[in-house]
Order: C-alpha cells, then structure tokens, then sequence
C-alpha cells in the first residue's frame, strides 16, 4: 500500500486544522503562483498567519505586504529568515534558486517549504535534507498532487476492492505550457542544467501522486525521451535559444502484483490538451480525467463494475475535503490540502505533507527514467529511502 494511504488521511477534518497559535509565514520568491496559489490557500486556512515577505523587487514585495496583509517586508533572505515571528519558511523562487532560502531557513532553525523541484541537482537536495535532519526542522516539499481529495478517495475505492484488483495502469498528461514559444517569464525552463522541464515538473508531480497515493510504485520500467524542439523562442523578445530538454517522455512498466504501466508525458500541446488515468481492474474499471493539466478545473472520477457497463460519475465524498467551503481552483485545492497537512502535522506529529525525503526520491526516479532512456535498456527500480511500494 502506498505511504500516503497508510496515515488515515480521511480523518483530517477541521477540528484539527485549529490551533491556538497560528503558524507564523515568511514567504522568499513572488512570482505567479505565490499569488495565485499559495497565498490564497494561506488566507483560507485558520492556522496561518503571513508575517513576512521578501523579494528582489522591494516595490513589488510592499504592493503584495500591503495586498495580503503581511505584516513585515524583509529587505533579505538573512532578515526574513531570523524574524522571531517566523515558524516556516516558504522558498518559491525557480528551483536553480531554491538552495539560497533553504539553507538560510535551516540555519535559523525555522521549518522550511521548498517548492518542487527541491533542487536541480539530486546530490544537492540530500545535502540539504541531511543539514534538516541534523537541525531538527520540519522540510515540506511541494509535491501537494499527491494530497487531491480525489486521489486520496480513489486509493481507498482500490483499497475496497471495488474494481478487484489492479490489472493496468495508464496515464496520460498532455501539457499546454513548455512550447515552442514561450513568455519570458519562464525563461527558466529552458536550460537543461535548471531541472524545470517537462519530466522533472509536469512528471515529478503526476508520477508522484499517481505512484505515492494511488497505486504505489512500479519494481521496473524502460524509458524513452525525445526533445522535438531544438530551439525556443521567448515571445516578447524574439531571441532564440537552443533546447534539448525532452519533449515527450514514455515509460512502460510493471508493478509487483504483474500489473502493467503506461505513461505519456507530452509538451506544447496545442489543444485537447489535459489528463487521463486509466485503471483497469479484474472487476472494473476507474477512470480520472481533466481538462487541463494545472488550473481551476477539477478532476473527473467515473467507474464501471462487471462487464461492458456504462461508466458512471463519482462524487467525492465530504470527508475528503479538509478545507473550508470557497472558492479556490482544482490546483489550488491540492495546495491548500498540503498546508492542511502540515498544521496537523504541527498539531499532533504526524507525517501527512511530503518532506524533502519524497523529493529526493522523485529525483531518484527521475534519474532511473533517464538512465533508461541512455542504455535503451528497462532498469529494476531502487531508492536510497526504501519505502512500501508493493500493491
């Protein structure tokens, strides 16, 4: 069974989301998703409270203090870090940026949350997990996918037995961003060193949650990668830049009960873009879709048992919700459910939200998926932080 199923994570309900002192913010990085994202899952949860704030831009950082409600703008990284009224620090600069916030949070001795990837380089964020463990903070990483309400209520429908058991597995994630032209504002995607392409975003995310909370993790896989576009262009500017991060990743698999796996992992799609997840079961069948691959909409669950049946449409059911009714997006939502985590991890020590360990593990599987696209060979699956993958 897959660690995140095993925490009981139905049971997370409001009344443990309350604490009598709110965790206290400091937030390093200001780009869209800070924004978009999350602040407003921040602002929702009653645990929280936002202190500080600092960005390279001091005129943007006092417009966004002002906005939210933050109480301090930090002029550096060393004076946000060091804030007596700082519990946990957010680092939501690009990941080439990331060591910088992280290790200042780790010396002072502050919990830390680092966007996925934690770092470009796999021996690096090690480094940096070791430096956590010896200083006793609490690292979050932000592989919230894996925490979607509806993920969690598949798992316990695969638990239940409801479509007997797993038989295949394939997933789909067609991707709108990373094309041939692309803002500059995501100019970071384009070096291969920076480890914020299609496999290590898009894929560290999908195959994460797909493999932590829903059907654990394959035992072996070969791997193919191809990069489709040589060059790419940054709209507003017009400059060209060469490319020869992967454009397309498939990977085939099997899981230790001989079920099988697909996967198809595909950039600058243009339309009919979004995901599917197929699971085919000895009894039926599971099925979760999405228009898009990150935005407001939300996932669609149907089911079918027995033989040539209809599909039908789930709903998720309200225990599975641990936020307050609002507005936030399908996106969001998984966000907000790691924040969620995390205030009950504070509460009562447990280990729901994904640590700087699962990090490390999405870069380990990541380098087996690109070993085996070099040897052309399938690769027998190990990590250096054994967990249950077994299903």
């Amino acid at each position: 069974m897959p660690p995140v199923a095993t925490q009981c994570l139905r049971g997370l309900t409001q009344e443990f989301l309350v604490n009598d002192r709110k965790i206290g913010v400091g937030v390093i990085g200001l780009g869209h998703w800070s924004e978009y994202g999350h602040l407003p899952s921040l602002k929702q949860l009653p645990d929280y409270q936002l202190i500080a704030i600092h960005s390279r831009s001091a005129d943007k950082a006092a417009h966004l203090a002002e906005r939210h409600g933050f109480k301090y703008t930090a002029a550096s990284v060393h004076e946000l870090v060091s804030n007596p009224k700082v519990d946990l620090v957010l680092v939501l600069t690009p990941a080439f940026q990331h060591e910088e916030g992280v290790r200042a949070a780790i010396e002072a001795g502050k919990d830390v949350y680092c966007e996925w990837p934690l770092t470009p380089d796999a021996g690096l964020s090690k480094e940096l997990l070791e430096l956590a463990d010896k200083a006793g903070v609490r690292t979050i990483v932000g592989l919230q996918r894996r925490l979607n309400p509806g993920y969690r209520y598949v798992r316990d429908l695969l638990d239940r037995g409801d479509i007997g058991h797993i038989r295949s597995v394939r997933l789909h994630v067609s991707v709108e961003y990373f094309q041939r032209e692309r803002p500059a504002s995501i100019y970071y995607t384009i070096p291969e060193k920076n480890f914020s392409s299609l496999l290590p975003i898009y894929g560290g995310h999908f195959l994460d949650a797909l493999f932590t909370t829903i059907t654990g993790f394959p035992t072996s896989l070969s791997a193919l990668t191809v990069n489709q576009f040589k060059e790419v262009t940054l709209v507003e500017t017009g400059e060209t830049l060469p490319h020869t991060n992967e454009d397309q990743v498939v990977l085939a698999g099997t899981f230790a009960n001989g079920a099988v796996l697909s996967v198809h992992l595909e950039a600058g799609k243009r339309n009919n873009y979004g995901v599917q997840l197929d699971i085919t079961g000895s009894k039926g069948d599971l099925k979760i879709t999405n228009t898009s691959s990150f935005g407001d909409t939300f996932n669609r669950i149907e089911i079918a048992r027995g033989d040539s049946q209809p599909m039908t449409t789930l709903v998720v059911p309200s225990e599975y919700e641990w936020l307050p009714s609002g507005e936030l997006g399908g996106s969001v939502v998984e966000l907000a459910s790691l924040y969620a985590a995390h205030a009950r991890d504070v509460k009562t020590g447990s280990t729901l939200a994904p640590a700087f360990a699962d990090a490390i593990r999405m870069h380990e599987l990541i380098e087996q998926i690109t070993e085996s696209n070099r040897t052309g060979k399938r690769v027998d699956l190990s990590f250096s932080n054994p967990m249950d993958s077994s299903r």
